[in-house]
């Protein structure tokens, strides 16, 4: 098992270093606020370091081909797997949740560095012709220079590999900005990856909070990308600030999804399936289910089943594989405080609804599995993202009801429908406004190959993973061969 430093220090250039300001800050364990570290509390001298240190590195790294930054990527990927349950157990410590849902995240970013370093030897371009005689087109791709990546807590491990990976398959290096609240698998990540065998100063860390680290990597004129996950609010702030200096900006930003449960579903797999999207992992997915949609002809049965399945749930201590703590006490009191005013307003709380305070659980984070009803479609928290367990239960007449509640949001993520008819799930899919869409399935469950991002306020139109990410850490670049047949 790997120890838990007493001090987690930025790396840049290799190596590690406090905050230059001297500065900590502490890392705090949800499952009992336990103090697991200080992190080093940086500012814009620190990302001014990790920025210059990439912006030397770069061009070194971007002379190695395609297939031989994969080849390294790999490496990387190995040495995650050989240290999977190190990794798992630093981020059950870090996070609350059970070392088995840890593990999963473990193998996630597993396939991710795999299945990236296997794009090294599929950076496709394209050939073409053109208009003039003896003229070919071809494009290749190029990088983009210093991507700065600013992640979330909610899987530490995945949220870097998918966008560590892609960015640095691309040739470009990098400064990672990774959550406060999970400092932890960004620290072993570093490593690993100097063991591994990446070269000094293509990827940098730099710790500490949004607006004093954040926010100077935005700024920075040497960062030619930013790549975001995270609240919608932020998201807003970033691709108003990077603008001002026309860089790019991916956005995967959150989502208010929607379950629908039709009068022909399978109703056992509907709530099995409304559980795992909308509890698991705390509901702290940007994909989870917080709007559940159900047809008049099955509405009491189908809130008969998911609220005694919902009052049934495991909520840790951090020994069960389904939901733990959220993140820290702030997200617990604003997760209260939504539920306050929506029964203010006249919902009917039918599960839940508040912390934890058990003996087993008043020392953490715990918020119980929470299911509402009697809500109104534009009541705030039918449109605000949540980013915990609550959902909402939502009574419609048939199909066309259920479709328009769906995409009365501002959010267009995924969406999911649980029904018998094709032609039905075939409509839903055409005109849902959302960017995945899964049948008899939860809202969740994005795979290394598939890319993933949404629509309206979701993004900014990019998608992560899959070969699409590579759009964004990458440029077109077009070459025109011209030759002249008679100097042969």
């Amino acid at each position: 098992m790997t120890t838990i430093p007493h001090d987690v220090m930025n790396w840049i250039d290799g190596r590690e270093c406090p905050a230059t300001t001297g500065q900590w800050f502490d890392n705090v364990s949800p499952a009992d606020n336990r103090v697991l570290c200080r992190v080093a509390r940086s500012g814009a001298e620190d990302v001014r370091a990790a920025v210059a240190a990439a912006r030397i590195a770069q061009p070194g790294w971007a002379q190695k081909t395609a297939v031989a930054r994969g080849d390294l990527l790999r490496e990387i990927a190995l040495a995650l797997r050989t240290r999977r349950q190190d990794i798992a157990e630093l981020v059950a410590q870090e996070t609350g949740k059970s070392v088995k849902l840890a593990l999963g995240e473990a193998d996630a970013a597993i396939e991710m560095g795999m299945f990236v370093a296997g794009e090294g030897r599929r950076l496709y371009g394209r050939t073409t012709t053109a208009s003039m005689p003896h003229r070919t087109v071809m494009t290749v791709r190029q990088p983009l220079g210093v991507a700065g990546l600013i992640i979330s807590f909610n899987t530490p491990m995945p949220n870097i590999a998918w966008k560590v990976f892609p960015a640095l398959l691309c040739g470009n290096a990098a400064v990672l900005k990774p959550s406060e609240d999970t400092p932890l698998s960004a620290w072993l990540f570093a490593r690993l990856c100097q063991e591994a065998g990446l070269p000094a100063g293509v990827l940098n860390i730099v710790h500490g909070y949004g607006r004093e680290a954040g926010l100077p990597l935005v700024e920075s004129p040497d960062v030619d990308l930013v790549s975001f996950t995270g609240s919608c609010e932020t998201g807003r702030s970033i691709q108003k600030v990077a603008g001002e200096r026309l860089a790019k900006v991916c956005l995967e930003l959150g989502g208010k999804n929607a379950l629908v449960v039709c009068d022909d579903a399978a109703l056992d797999n509907a709530v099995n399936w409304t559980l795992q999207a909308a509890f698991s992992n705390a509901g702290q997915r940007c994909a989870a289910a917080s709007r559940i949609v159900v047809f008049d002809a099955v509405y009491d049965r189908f809130r008969d089943l998911v609220v005694k399945a919902t009052r049934e749930l495991a909520v840790g201590p951090a020994d069960t594989d389904f939901m733990g703590p959220v993140i820290n006490a702030r997200q617990v009191a604003k997760l209260e405080d939504a539920v306050r005013q929506a029964k203010a307003a006249g919902a009917v709380i039918l599960a839940g609804g508040a912390k934890l305070t058990d003996p087993a659980h008043a020392a953490g984070c715990y918020m119980a599995p929470t299911l509402l009803e009697n809500v109104a479609p534009d009541a705030d928290i039918s449109q605000q993202e949540l980013f915990g367990p609550v959902a909402v239960l939502y009574r419609v007449a048939g199909f066309e009801e259920a479709l328009a509640l769906v995409n009365h949001s501002r959010y267009g993520l995924t969406a999911a429908i649980h029904t018998a008819s094709l032609h039905r799930a075939m409509t839903f899919a055409e005109r849902v406004e959302a960017g995945v869409v899964v049948v008899n399935g939860g809202t969740h469950g994005s795979e290394p190959h598939m890319g993933f991002g949404g629509v309206k306020n979701s993004g900014t139109g990019w998608r992560e993973a899959g070969t699409e990410a590579l759009d964004v850490y990458s440029d077109w670049k077009y070459i025109n061969l011209i030759h002249s047949p008679g100097c042969c």
